[in-house]
C-alpha cells in the first residue's frame, strides 16, 4: 500500500536559532497553537508541518524547523534535518531576535542562495528590542532580502507578513500550469491509456491520470479514457486523435497500435515537462545507449511505498535497462525527499520518476546535483520510451512546440 504522498502545495520554511519565536510566528500565521511555544531553547526538535491558507497564494505548507544553533550530537542531527529542509521549500523565512545576527544567519543566507530559495528576514521580539540601524546595515552586507521588524504578540503584523509573502514566493510555486499547455486547441481529441495493475490504488486513479482528465476538460477538448486491454476496441471507432497519452509501462504495446502520424507521449513525460528541467532529461536519456558493465545507475523515487514485483522503479526499469544494454548494471535507489548530493559522480546516469507527489522546487533540487556534475539525467517515461525504440517519437510533441516558439 502506498503511503500518503507529501503535499504538493507551496512550502514555506521558518529557519533560525533556538528560542527566537519561530513557533510563535507560525502560530500567529495559522491563528492556531500549531507549534509548541516555550522559553526553553530547543523545544522544536524536528521539522513540523502545518497546512494553512494564505490570501493571494492559497493553501500552503508552513514548516517549523529546529534551531540551527542546537548543541551536542543529537542537536547536530536536528540541525542537519533543518538544513536539509531548505531544499524542500519554495520560500524561506530567516528569523532573528534581539538584534542578534552572526555566522549562523550568514550560513543560512548562503544556503538559501545556493539552493536558489527566495527568502525574507524577520526580526522578532520588537516589543523587547527593536531592530537597530547598525544590525540592519550589517544584514544588508549579506542580503538584499526584505527585512521586517515585528512582534508575534501583535496580530496586526500578520497582514504585513502575508503581503510580503505574496511578493516573495515565486508564482510557479502556487499557480498550476496545465499538463497540456501549448499542446491542445479547443475540441482537440485526446486518448488516455491507463493500465490498472497491482500498483494502482484501489478504487481510484492516480494523480497524473486525474490531473490529465481535468486539464483536457479545462482546454475545452475531448477526452477518452481506456485501459490498454480495450484500446483496440476504441481504435475501431475510427476516431482521429490529436494526441495519445499512455502509462509509460505500456509504451511498447500502445506504440504498435497507434499510427505513426498520431502524436504519442506518456503521463510521466508530461509531468517531467511540468515539474523539472525537461530538456536536461531529453539530452540525458540517450546516455542509456552508452552504459557499460558495472556502471552505477541511480533511481530516484519521490514517494515511499511497499515494493512489489510489479514496481516500476525497483524492478521493471532496472530489468529493461539491463536487457536493452546487455550489460551488468548496478542500481541504487533513493526514495522520499532525500537529495543525492554526495558522491554523485559515481553514477553513470540518474533516472527520476515523474514526481507527481512533490513540488517543482523539490524535484528540481533532487536532480540538480547530477546536472551540475554533468551526469546524464532521465525520467521514467523517457527511459522506457528509449528502451522501446520510440524515444524521439515520445518527445516529438514538445520538440515541435519548442521549435514553433522559436
Amino acid at each position: 500500500m502506498k503511503k500518503k504522498p507529501r503535499d504538493i502545495k507551496p512550502h514555506i520554511g521558518i529557519f533560525g536559532k533556538r528560542n527566537i519565536g519561530k513557533s510563535s510566528f507560525i502560530n500567529m500565521l495559522s491563528e492556531q497553537d500549531t507549534s509548541i511555544v516555550s522559553s526553553e531553547a530547543g523545544t522544536t526538535t524536528d521539522p513540523v508541518k502545518k497546512s494553512i491558507e494564505i490570501f493571494g497564494i492559497g493553501p500552503a505548507i508552513i514548516i517549523d524547523t529546529a534551531g540551527v544553533d542546537d548543541v551536542g550530537e543529537l542537536g547536530q542531527m536536528r540541525v542537519n534535518k533543518s538544513l536539509k529542509t531548505i531544499a524542500l521549500v519554495d520560500m524561506a523565512v530567516l528569523m532573528i531576535a534581539e538584534n542578534n545576527f552572526d555566522n549562523y544567519e550568514i550560513d543560512l543566507i548562503n544556503n538559501f542562495n545556493k539552493k536558489k530559495v527566495p527568502f525574507i528576514i524577520v526580526h522578532n521580539k520588537s516589543d523587547i528590542a527593536s531592530l537597530n540601524a547598525d544590525v540592519e546595515n550589517e544584514i544588508k552586507k549579506y542580503s538584499s532580502a526584505p527585512i521586517l521588524n515585528i512582534s508575534t504578540f501583535d496580530k496586526e503584523n500578520k497582514n504585513r507578513i502575508i503581503e510580503i509573502f505574496n511578493k516573495t514566493i515565486p508564482e510557479t510555486a502556487y499557480k498550476n500550469k496545465s499538463l497540456f499547455d501549448g499542446l491542445l486547441k479547443e475540441k482537440s481529441k485526446v486518448l488516455l491509456v491507463t493500465p490498472i495493475d497491482s500498483e494502482a490504488p484501489e478504487g481510484r486513479m492516480i494523480l497524473p491520470q486525474v490531473m490529465a482528465v481535468r486539464n483536457i476538460l479545462d482546454k475545452n477538448s475531448i477526452c477518452v479514457v481506456v485501459k490498454e486491454t480495450e484500446l483496440p476496441d476504441v481504435l475501431e471507432l475510427g476516431i482521429k486523435f490529436d494526441l495519445v497519452v499512455t502509462d509509460s509501462q505500456a509504451f511498447g504495446y500502445v506504440s504498435k497500435l497507434i499510427s505513426e502520424d498520431t502524436l504519442l507521449t506518456s503521463f510521466s513525460i508530461l509531468f517531467a515537462r511540468l515539474k523539472s528541467d525537461f530538456y536536461s532529461y531529453i539530452d540525458g536519456t540517450p546516455a542509456i545507449g552508452n552504459l557499460k558493465d558495472n556502471d552505477k545507475v541511480l533511481i530516484l523515487e519521490s514517494c515511499t511505498h511497499q515494493v512489489s514485483c510489479e514496481d516500476i522503479g525497483r524492478f521493471k526499469i532496472p530489468n529493461w535497462l539491463k536487457e536493452h544494454s546487455a550489460k551488468n548494471l548496478d542500481f541504487e535507489f533513493v526514495s522520499g525527499a532525500d537529495i543525492p548530493e554526495k558522491d554523485v559522480n559515481k553514477y553513470a546516469m540518474v533516472v527520476q520518476c515523474g514526481g507527481c507527489v512533490v513540488t517543482k522546487k523539490q524535484l528540481q533540487n533532487r536532480i540538480q546535483p547530477a546536472i551540475d556534475a554533468g551526469i546524464p539525467v532521465s525520467n521514467y517515461g523517457m527511459a522506457i520510451a528509449y528502451v522501446n525504440g520510440i524515444f524521439e517519437r515520445s518527445v516529438k510533441p514538445f520538440i515541435d512546440l519548442k521549435e514553433a516558439i522559436k
